[in-house]
């Protein structure tokens, strides 16, 4: 975004301090973030995590913006269908919440969640 700035990439360029100035007279404030160990992100569909993230803030005339890069781990959510609640829950006579919390467990495994919930197994 500004080359030579900090860790936001870019060969050459403006020196960090000369830009950082330069910002701060149009009235832009950019800062780093320290100690960053994650950033975790949550959509609908899936969690992504920035590993070993740089942060950096800019806030113009109040308004924040954070640019964030890093290493990416994508995650997606475990969507569990109702007709396996149903169905783990009509084979093992358990109540619906219980046979979707044997399907989550057990990461959607139609079979292994009936074998939870089934007693003496």
């Amino acid at each position: 975004m500004f080359p030579g700035l900090g860790g936001m990439g870019g060969r050459g360029g403006m020196s960090p301090k000369k830009m950082k100035g330069m910002l701060k007279s149009m009235g832009i404030d950019i800062d780093e973030m320290e100690g960053v160990k994650e950033v975790i992100i949550k959509t609908d569909d899936k969690d992504i995590t920035i590993i070993n993230p740089s942060v950096v803030i800019m806030d113009a005339q109040g308004v924040r913006t954070y640019q964030v890069s890093g290493d990416i781990k994508e995650k997606p959510h475990l969507v569990i269908p109702d007709t396996d609640i149903d169905l783990v829950a009509a084979q093992t006579g358990a109540e619906p919440e219980a046979a979707k919390a044997a399907l989550v467990e057990s990461k959607g495994d139609i079979a292994a969640a009936i074998l939870k919930l089934i007693p003496g197994k």
